[in-house]
């Protein structure tokens, strides 16, 4: 796992999320987790892949020859990291 700092935090948003952590029973640390995992993954948020799937779906699916197509355009190779060394 990562490790983060915050720096220059203003003290009532310390005090806010001590507060905080303090009703839900959770450290300020914990508090400070549940909060960024929030932000970053919301509950409700449209995860793009499922939407094109869905849509897909909605839309009768592809043909075998449009995914045929499809296939022969795809590239085959593993993605390599580049190197800029």
């Amino acid at each position: 796992m990562a490790n983060v700092t915050v720096r220059n935090l203003p003290d009532e948003v310390h005090r806010a999320i001590r507060i905080q952590a303090a009703q839900n029973g959770r450290s300020t640390e914990a508090e400070i987790r549940a909060i960024l995992v929030q932000a970053a993954k919301p509950e409700g948020r449209i995860k793009l892949g499922s939407l094109l799937a869905n849509m897909n779906r909605e839309l009768g699916g592809l043909s075998d020859e449009e995914h045929a197509l499809i296939e022969s355009a795809r590239i085959k190779s593993i993605a390599r990291a580049e190197s800029f060394e």
